[in-house]
């Protein structure tokens, strides 16, 4: 089901692949290797990515921050911002991020890390790794792919 507060939202009791339109930004995986560990950032296709949820063997952690998140999020996520706020300024990053998700999942649990756009989750994710977890992975390219994914519900 979606989780959404926005008014006029869709809802429905599809699987749990719902998320809202973000951007039409195009996103390119580069390689990015986890500070510390070297161990290179997993990522997932869409299609995979609604495979894994659908399985139910994978949580789902959004790092959008809150306000984004309670617009609407994929059914059973939990949100755990990677930023605190955007400004003229720049982004303050949240200095308790892998301490938060640490109080939600253990280092071998499985989930996959998302965002709006897929660059914040990919640095999220990193870190993650960087931290010990051993079964994180990067959704690619946010919520805007897995709305064009041939296995999203409504495809």
């Amino acid at each position: 089901p979606i989780h959404s507060t926005a008014p006029g939202a869709k809802h429905t009791n599809k699987p749990p692949c719902f998320l809202l339109p973000c951007s039409n930004r195009p996103y390119t995986m580069g390689s990015l290797r986890s500070s510390g560990s070297g161990m290179p950032v997993q990522s997932v296709d869409p299609e995979a990515a609604c495979a894994l949820l659908a399985s139910e063997q994978y949580g789902y952690v959004d790092v959008r921050m809150w306000e984004d998140f309670h617009k609407g999020h994929v059914a059973g996520a939990r949100n755990v911002p990677y930023y605190l706020s955007v400004t003229p300024h720049g982004k303050e990053r949240n200095p308790h991020f892998v301490d938060q998700v640490a109080v939600l999942h253990s280092k071998e649990d499985r989930f996959l890390v998302g965002c709006r756009s897929g660059v914040p989750s990919r640095l999220a994710t990193a870190e993650l790794v960087a931290a010990g977890f051993t079964n994180v992975k990067n959704l690619e390219g946010g919520y805007l792919s897995l709305l064009k994914s041939a296995s999203y519900p409504d495809n």
